[in-house]
């Protein structure tokens, strides 16, 4: 490779990194460059460990002659058979050693010892390279603290020299480039993962000032755990955050397959709203979450009754009406979240939930926008006071409705299912 070719690459590589190019395509875009210019790689592979709740690591892939899945996310919940493969991998072994770099040239007969070069070999390759580029403390975020690449040849004597050094140049400048790419999708998942989708993506484009915040009208959902605290009294301890995990996972993505947003999460208890210019629209999205709830709960609740796992349900409610939505803190911590009225009012209601023995509550003015051809379940309770609102407010919830059924938790005779009235 000549010097222009490896100039040309370094200045896409450096541009891409910047302009945020994925980090597949970077691997493939440096791959079909450096063949261009003379030197042939047939198929690569790069590994970087990654900060997300569910995966630990990602891996990207390229070949010359066709094509395959060119990402794989794996590690902590989707294993899979994916540990004893990187535990042979030449990227494993660099960690393991702290070497840079390790070759085996297959044409002159190196051991295949490695995860994918026993089939590259079968496959007529002749030469392989993996290199490991690490970052020092300040450049490393979590377990990001390296960029691992690997390549192979077909070409008749392999990788000659030139080509080593072409590699040798160039990579740190691939490393750099998905870095920066990477770290840059952490960011935006680690806030999203925190903050929740709408107020992540607010936080990215930089409305970060403190006090700045936008009135809106929202559906208003809070729902909590029907008897939690009688719960964790009786349980195992070990038992509690898996048990809230269950139940989160259940009410976040109905209500997050409905349209809603998850504000907060405080403890047992979750603050979503539901947005959009039709306030009916809204309110039956919030009705649509409810109802994916329901059918989550009853496969949670047969599940875990199964395991001999405690069992609860959920206690909600529902409230319309015009919040503040932005930063609220002190200069060195900010939240983001709505404030207001309403807020509180929709707290109250669901409190309300257990001594009205219902799972489900609504004030009159969500239950007056509720569309049409929801209205024929809705059922009054009548006028209630709400703690800390001034006057009484009228309740609705659905004639079916009734209070949660009673709650199991395990005893401390293994295998036993005490029953809990509610």
């Amino acid at each position: 490779m000549d010097d222009h070719h490896a100039k040309n690459i370094t200045t896409w590589l450096m541009q891409s990194g910047l302009k945020g190019l994925p980090e597949e395509d970077l691997l493939a875009g440096f791959c079909e460059r450096c063949n261009a210019g003379g030197l042939q790689i047939d198929r690569a592979s790069a590994v970087m460990d990654t900060l997300h709740p569910v995966y630990e690591r990602r891996a990207y892939r390229w070949d010359r002659s066709r094509w395959m899945q060119r990402v794989f996310e794996f590690g902590f919940a989707n294993p899979g058979g994916t540990p004893s493969d990187w535990q042979r991998s030449a990227f494993h072994y660099l960690k393991k050693t702290g070497g840079t770099e390790v070759r085996r040239r297959l044409l002159n007969g190196d051991p295949a010892d490695f995860f994918l070069v026993d089939t590259m070999k079968r496959d007529g390759f002749t030469d392989f390279i993996a290199v490991a580029h690490r970052f020092d403390d300040p450049g490393a975020i979590g377990g990001i603290d390296c960029f691992f690449s690997q390549f192979g040849t077909r070409a008749t004597d392999g990788f000659s020299e030139a080509d080593e050094q072409a590699l040798r140049d160039l990579l740190p400048c691939l490393a750099l480039a998905v870095k920066c790419v990477a770290v840059s999708g952490v960011a935006s998942t680690i806030a999203k993962v925190y903050l929740g989708e709408d107020a992540a993506n607010h936080v990215l484009h930089g409305r970060i000032t403190r006090g700045k915040s936008e009135r809106i009208s929202a559906a208003l959902w809070f729902s909590d755990l029907a008897n939690f605290t009688r719960i964790s009294d009786t349980v195992d301890p070990e038992e509690i955050i898996p048990m809230l995990n269950d139940y989160s996972d259940a009410v976040i993505s109905s209500i997050e397959e409905a349209g809603g947003e998850v504000l907060k999460l405080m403890g047992d208890g979750t603050l979503a709203i539901f947005r959009g210019d039709v306030a009916s629209r809204t309110c039956a999205a919030a009705l649509h979450a409810r109802a994916l709830l329901d059918k989550r709960l009853v496969a949670l609740n047969a599940q875990r009754s199964a395991e001999r796992r405690p069992v609860t349900d959920v206690y909600l409610g529902l409230h319309v009406g015009d919040v503040f939505y932005g930063n609220i803190g002190s200069q060195d911590r900010l939240d983001f979240t709505v404030i207001g009225p309403a807020v509180n009012e929709v707290s109250r209601i669901a409190s309300l939930c257990r001594p009205l023995q219902r799972k489900f509550l609504m004030s009159a003015a969500f239950a007056a926008i509720v569309p049409r051809s929801e209205t024929d379940g809705l059922q009054s309770i009548g006028s209630h006071v709400l703690r800390g609102v001034s006057r009484a407010q009228e309740l609705f919830t659905m004639a079916i409705e009734s209070a949660p059924p009673e709650i199991a938790t395990t005893s401390a005779e293994p295998g036993a299912v005490l029953a809990k009235a509610c």
